[in-house]
């Protein structure tokens, strides 16, 4: 499964049990009084020495315990985690809200504050449009010497344009080159699809350098012709979480890039990879990287609409998170699908 031995397991899944809910770090005593590991403090200590040198603890102070690392709670989130029952209350919440809604915007604040209300986190939905719209054409030309113009067109006529920095040098050769495997990459796809997809690879090194400039906006555009509705609900329970509580610069810094809509909005799309849950440094924005993001997308019928997502510290309740944003946005679909399929 992983570098890990089982002892080593059994102690990485009891401290993310135990910050989890203290919010403070962890000594190998305390895990000697609560847990079965079978072995002494001293043992333990040793056990998670090497797991800071692994690089899943930190250790906030010198005489301090431990405290799980992104990378801890990727590890957790991969191997050890045991998903939880959702308790019938929380059911019928997030049920309620869902069959409430007579229409999308007011359904979706609806479900997202149930949510929010169940996992005392901050929660977010948003919707995307024109999801499934397709590309007729896409190619790239020259401006200035270091300056391309990429020329996207749509099924449905609408063409944009966008000025995007090439690197020097590049031949016309180069350009030819990257617009076949543009075009190859681009053609007939939806722009759902072009959302996630990965630069393609041309067939020269001056190529595939306008390729890797070029993709990163194409990319952007496709995100900003798709973008529809964006909600927020429980800022407030931001205010509770003791990390932040502890560190007010850091919380008021996180809620005004929360209510940056551009950058909650990319936030929570699912990068490459295509994760559902994204931990600190795991999230592009380093303006994130003080926080974990679980979504999961809803449906109308077969197609994608949007995606429910809950947000707090890397100090989250995964084990109950991911089955309840999983479960609400199993709601939301069955809802949709009821009223707009």
């Amino acid at each position: 499964m992983s570098e890990l031995d089982l002892r080593k397991q059994a102690i990485l899944n009891a401290i993310i049990i135990e910050y989890v809910t203290a919010a403070e770090p962890i000594a190998s005593d305390l895990l000697v009084q609560k847990y079965s590991l079978g072995v002494k403090s001293a043992t333990i200590r040793n056990e998670m020495a090497e797991m800071a040198d692994m690089g899943y603890l930190e250790q906030p102070h010198t005489s301090a315990g431990r405290i799980p690392s992104d990378r801890a709670y990727r590890y957790f989130v991969d191997n050890l985690i045991l998903q939880g029952e959702i308790d019938d209350a929380a059911k019928q919440r997030i049920d309620g809200a869902a069959d409430q809604g007579d229409a999308l915007q007011s359904l979706l604040r609806d479900t997202a504050r149930a949510l929010s209300r169940v996992t005392h986190l901050l929660t977010a939905a948003t919707t995307v449009r024109d999801a499934g719209v397709t590309v007729r054409n896409a190619l790239v030309t020259f401006m200035a010497p270091a300056q391309a113009l990429l020329v996207f067109v749509l099924s449905t006529g609408r063409v944009e344009n966008r000025i995007v920095e090439c690197p020097p040098g590049l031949s016309v050769d180069d350009v030819g080159r990257a617009n076949e495997a543009m075009q190859s990459a681009t053609l007939g796809k939806s722009l759902r699809a072009l959302s996630r997809a990965k630069p393609p690879v041309a067939s020269s090194p001056g190529a595939d350098q306008l390729l890797s400039a070029v993709w990163p906006p194409l990319r952007a555009l496709v995100r900003e012709l798709t973008r529809g509705l964006l909600i927020t609900e429980g800022e407030e329970f931001m205010f509770a979480q003791p990390e932040f509580q502890r560190d007010v610069g850091l919380l008021n810094e996180l809620l005004d890039h929360l209510t940056d809509s551009d950058l909650l909005y990319e936030s929570l799309t699912p990068g490459d990879q295509g994760q559902l849950v994204t931990i600190g440094k795991e999230n592009r924005h380093s303006k994130m990287h003080a926080l974990s993001v679980v979504r999961h997308n809803f449906f109308v019928g077969d197609s994608e609409t949007g995606l429910i997502a809950i947000i707090g510290p890397t100090r989250m309740k995964y084990d109950s998170s991911i089955p309840l944003v999983r479960y609400t946005a199993n709601a939301l679909s069955e809802c949709l699908t009821r009223f707009f399929g």
